[in-house]
């Protein structure tokens, strides 16, 4: 059998049919291969799946294209494989969200929501919006300017970032210059919050490493990536920026004073106030090497708080969510880690996620390190990894209160295989958050499905991602065949909205070199409740502020976010399932550490809430 140092699964290539706009039809019951004995119990029905893929039935037609000269037939292993992200914000005012998404070969697409479910591509209104002369990666929404609207800011790989302001209408200016924000780097992540509590959004933006070469792809526009795993990781390091937003349209350069230059190869993060002190801080994975936790002082300063929170932080993470998922009013902190798998030899283990790697000694899993191939030894070393120090694997850190960490994935059963990032949402209503993680490399590995993390109430997860729907893939496993290969799907990025106003969390995903998938939500309807915040005091976007819900001896808890769980920004609507139908109270802390008790609402329709002063 080949070897090869990346972590594969077994294909699945069952395709499952499109439904139509509204709730499709129940599958019709196969014919029984014999008649049942006399007086033997009717066989159960088949439980419907919770999702039905719909994009195309929706109007989206935008497809995610790769670069030839670095992936296909001319594969390499640089960060060109990551692909493209997306961002979901209500653009216009409507009340409803849109989506941008993001491309590599190709232009970007924003789509505007018609309010029925559909979708309509309006990319033509502010055509620079497309920046199809460079390679882009991923997108964040914010009200930049203070003026009521989501103004947009795009990374892209060496071709500038850039910042667009929303002029109403559905178009936009780019005013990147003007703003002082003309950042030419490998970037990765891009997020808003308010670091100082001043009432403006401030920009830090995630950069990775110097991994393309000085000379242009075929075609010019872009930039060539290195050819192999260890040039990947040998690549000179770039530093992070952190912008402070001045108030007036611009923002000047603060990162070294603030403490966050990082390492390099930094990629998603995740903001919170995890010690309750007011100020909102900053959790920063590390692709190849261990993540980070910076406390915020207040004053534009941070600083290092791993080893105090977490002690053995996660290694190479891609992906992070501040997320409750014990009910207990507390954020958890999940990471998904991709690229520990880079190492696994799939042949000498059966690759289940219980089996590969659950934080054995070094990143290799079940594979003595002394036994890894001499490549995997090189490249492991030259990236410097001290397995004492960190953790190998998906890891699920539980608050235990004011900044308390409790690390408990093999537990929960949190591990899976080659995860890019995380959607998260009560999609059932049953209270509880569930986690969607795309996955997958594609061509030239084998197929890898995505998990479908369904909490059961206590942070404890089952894979469900065969029963809700999202497996068989509705278009099959493999895709046209590249260089007379089979060419295996993926997804990267997904995020989370609600398309049709029922209160049921949809799901919107990212694939590679691919068209998106829109599932919509076809759980059994539940009392619900949404809440859009509005900051006053704190910024309008109110990025960190936290809803809790009690319900039934339980404290469901959300955040507002901005963009995170991997090249996605997912809706700033915050929905509850409230499976007693029954609210008790509903708390809000805004940023700046204020507390307002929010007049119990009727379930089934969305709030809006404004700070109180």
């Amino acid at each position: 059998m080949t070897r090869t140092p990346w972590s594969l699964a077994v294909a699945t290539t069952a395709a499952c049919a499109l439904g139509a706009c509204g709730d499709p039809a129940p599958p019709a019951a196969p014919a029984p291969k014999s008649a049942p004995p006399p007086g033997a119990p009717a066989a159960a029905p088949a439980r419907p799946a919770g999702f039905v893929e719909r994009a195309e039935a929706a109007g989206i037609r935008f497809r995610m294209a790769f670069l030839p000269g670095e992936q296909g037939e001319t594969f390499k292993i640089n960060f060109y494989d990551h692909g493209a992200g997306l961002a979901v914000a209500d653009v216009d005012g409507d009340g409803r969200d849109d989506v941008y998404f993001c491309n590599q070969l190709g232009g970007n697409a924003l789509y505007r929501s018609r309010g029925d479910g559909t979708f309509e591509d309006v990319t033509a209104r502010s055509p620079a919006l497309a920046l199809a002369d460079r390679v882009s990666v991923t997108a964040a929404f914010a009200d930049v300017d203070d003026d009521g609207d989501q103004d947009l800011y795009v990374t892209t790989t060496m071709g500038g970032n850039v910042l667009f302001r929303n002029e109403g209408g559905l178009r936009f200016a780019d005013v990147t210059a003007a703003a002082g924000l003309t950042l030419v780097a490998h970037s990765q992540h891009a997020t808003f919050f308010d670091a100082d509590l001043d009432g403006h959004v401030d920009l830090f933006v995630s950069n990775t490493a110097s991994w393309t070469l000085d000379r242009p792809g075929p075609d010019g526009r872009y930039r060539e990536g290195v050819a192999d795993l260890l040039a990947l990781v040998r690549a000179p390091n770039e530093p992070n920026r952190f912008y402070r937003n001045r108030g007036d349209g611009t923002f000047e350069d603060v990162t070294a004073a603030a403490g966050l230059t990082g390492v390099g190869w930094a990629g998603d993060t995740a903001v919170l106030d995890y010690d309750e002190d007011g100020d909102l801080d900053l959790v920063v994975v590390n692709m190849f090497g261990a993540s980070r936790v910076f406390r915020n002082d207040g004053k534009f300063g941070f600083t290092d708080a791993t080893a105090t929170l977490l002690g053995r932080p996660s290694w190479g993470a891609v992906s992070v969510r501040a997320v409750d998922l014990d009910d207990d009013g507390r954020l958890d902190l999940a990471f998904m880690d991709m690229h520990s798998d880079m190492w696994m030899k799939w042949d000498e283990f059966v690759p289940t996620p219980q089996e590969a790697r659950r934080k054995h000694p070094s990143p290799t899993g079940p594979v003595p390190l002394d036994r890894a191939p001499r490549d995997v030894q090189e490249t492991m070393a030259a990236v410097r990894i001290e397995p004492e120090r960190v953790l190998f694997g998906n890891t699920l850190f539980l608050s235990r209160g004011l900044g308390r960490y409790e690390e408990v994935s093999d537990r929960s059963g949190f591990e899976t295989l080659w995860p890019w990032g995380i959607a998260d949402a009560d999609f059932d209503l049953d209270g509880d958050v569930d986690l969607f993680v795309p996955s997958g490399m594609g061509y030239p590995y084998a197929y890898q499905p995505p998990a479908y993390l369904r909490n059961r109430g206590d942070a404890t997860f089952e894979d469900a991602a065969r029963d809700e729907g999202f497996e068989p893939r509705p278009d099959g496993a493999y895709g046209d065949p590249i260089a007379g290969k089979k060419a295996a799907r993926s997804s990267r990025a997904a995020a989370t909205l609600d398309v049709d106003a029922d209160g049921r969390p949809d799901l919107l995903v990212q694939n590679f070199n691919d068209r998106p998938h829109l599932y919509v939500n076809r759980h059994p309807p539940g009392p619900w409740v949404g809440f859009r915040l509005v900051g006053t005091t704190s910024h309008r976007d109110a990025v960190g502020a936290v809803v809790r819900v009690r319900s039934g001896g339980k404290t469901m808890t959300r955040i507002v976010s901005c963009a995170g769980g991997y090249l996605q920004q997912s809706s700033r609507t915050l929905l509850f399932g409230v499976p007693t139908g029954t609210i008790d109270e509903v708390e809000v802390s805004w940023p700046g550490g204020r507390r307002q008790r929010v007049p119990v609402p009727a379930t089934g329709k969305v709030v809006e809430v404004r700070e109180t002063t």
